[in-house]
């Protein structure tokens, strides 16, 4: 797969920049569904987000989506336990933050794709480039998904954090395609979905429309 190019850190962050983050409480369909519409549209980029359910339910269900995107030719990681992705044999792990991210690193090998949630600036200062690839960043905007999760960062509070930050800044929370340009403007490396692609009644048609509008982003950058 063809891999994004970076400066030094977060090498292994796909491309296209879209990663899908699962909840199956959202679905407008059975999740696997949702999954395979999504990654058919051109998502190459997807991580299960189902915290609620036991470890042996989250083992079972990441199997399942593992050889759905192995299929397509994309990066299944697990928010959450890095021993389940090990388990499983997933690309990585995306933890919460102030997670032990040296311990992840360890267990999952130098190709594993590893994140972190972060909600500040003083957060992204702390980053290490030596065992992170991204750092998720959020709520960029009022979310449906997490109601009262946080202020809104907003562009300037994306724009901080990514001067701040010594790895890729993914964007996470209430975004929408419209509104991927300003996003990226404020030096997103890209941008995560959920509830927008998950509640969608045409999952594909959703991630065709954030592909096209991360594409055009990416051509004005280097216009």
């Amino acid at each position: 797969m063809k891999l994004a190019p970076a400066d030094g850190a977060g090498k292994k962050v796909p491309d296209p920049p879209l990663l899908l983050v699962t909840d199956r409480k959202q679905a407008s369909a059975p999740l696997v569904r949702v999954v395979e519409d999504a990654l058919a549209a051109g998502c190459r980029w997807l991580s299960l987000r189902e915290r609620d359910i036991s470890a042996r339910e989250q083992l079972a269900l990441a199997r399942c989506l593992r050889t759905i995107a192995r299929h397509r030719g994309a990066r299944l990681m697990i928010h959450g336990d890095a021993a389940i992705a090990k388990e499983a044999g997933l690309d990585g792990v995306h933890l919460r933050a102030g997670a032990d991210v040296a311990t992840a690193r360890a267990l999952l090998g130098a190709e594993a794709l590893v994140g972190i949630s972060i909600h500040s600036v003083g957060e992204a200062e702390k980053l290490d480039a030596g065992v992170l690839d991204y750092a998720i960043a959020g709520p960029a905007y009022v979310t449906a998904s997490k109601p009262g999760y946080g202020p809104a960062l907003g562009p300037a509070g994306l724009a901080a954090i990514a001067r701040a930050t010594p790895v890729p800044m993914i964007a996470i929370g209430g975004i929408e395609p419209r509104i991927v340009a300003d996003i990226m403007a404020s030096g997103a490396a890209g941008v995560a979905v959920m509830g927008s692609v998950m509640r969608a009644d045409k999952p594909a048609q959703e991630i065709e429309q954030f592909l096209a509008a991360l594409a055009a982003s990416r051509g004005r950058r280097d216009g």
